[in-house]
């Protein structure tokens, strides 16, 4: 199994890696307690009825940035994002970290996240640090079991759309985009209603949202980057999405 190597974390990350094990309930306060309940059963389901191998994925939340001593976190740092193609079975459309499904030749969730970003961005995984794994969390809409892996690296060259039926857009997305306040809101989708709403962010060229937003938004709180927000702004989620690319220019 590939080996984790959070020594190379620099000093603005430290507080995230070190308290890495705190994101999943940052999220879970987020949600109301017959929501979390209903997803906490549905998780139990799927796992009762067995782990199946093709049911286990990984994704990649690389941060990049110069590693600044000061532990502040350093104006050009980024988060490596997709956008999924619009005719994908799940998530069609999503805003995601790269990532996919487990192969069974997969040394662990380490080689599938990193194996999948280089699929899906064609970054090479040789120039990134992987830091820390993320509590394995039950996806409902694709029933699959994800675990996060937080990565890091100064500088992670190039990134593109490698396959454009699978992927939309690839992006490093400035982090201060997603600490700006004005930028945050919530989302829920209408078939659910209003107690499903969860954390998002209203980018230029893309809604963050769903799971993603969910991590993005814990990773902030237990990092102690986030900045108060309105998190009355609930929002519908076809209403929220219409409003993508009005703000024009760089991600603010």
């Amino acid at each position: 199994m590939l080996a984790l190597r959070p020594e190379v974390c620099p000093p603005w990350l430290r507080p995230l890696v070190d308290n890495v094990d705190a994101i999943p309930d940052a999220y879970r306060r987020r949600l109301p307690a017959d929501v979390l309940a209903m997803v906490s059963k549905a998780a139990s389901a799927i796992t009762s009825r067995g782990r199946r191998a093709d049911r286990e994925a990984a994704v990649l939340v690389l941060f990049s940035g110069p590693d600044s001593r000061t532990g502040d976190v350093p104006d050009d740092a980024d988060l490596l994002l997709t956008v999924r193609s619009s005719t994908l079975r799940h998530h069609a459309g999503q805003a995601a970290f790269p990532g996919g499904a487990a192969d069974p030749t997969d040394d662990g969730p380490v080689a599938t996240a990193l194996r999948e970003a280089k699929e899906e961005t064609g970054i090479d995984p040789s120039r990134l640090h992987p830091l820390a794994t993320m509590e394995r969390t039950f996806i409902a809409p694709s029933q699959f079991h994800v675990v996060p892996v937080l990565a890091y690296s100064p500088d992670p060259g190039p990134v593109t759309v490698v396959n454009e039926a699978e992927t939309a857009i690839v992006a490093r997305v400035p982090l201060r985009a997603f600490i700006n306040p004005d930028n945050r809101l919530m989302v829920y989708r209408g078939d659910l209603g209003r107690r499903w709403a969860g954390p998002a962010f209203l980018l230029n060229e893309m809604l963050v949202w769903g799971f993603t937003g969910q991590v993005i938004s814990a990773v902030l709180d237990v990092a102690g980057w986030a900045q108060p927000w309105d998190t009355a702004d609930v929002r519908e989620l076809d209403a929220a999405m219409a409003l993508v690319g009005e703000q024009g220019g760089s991600p603010r």
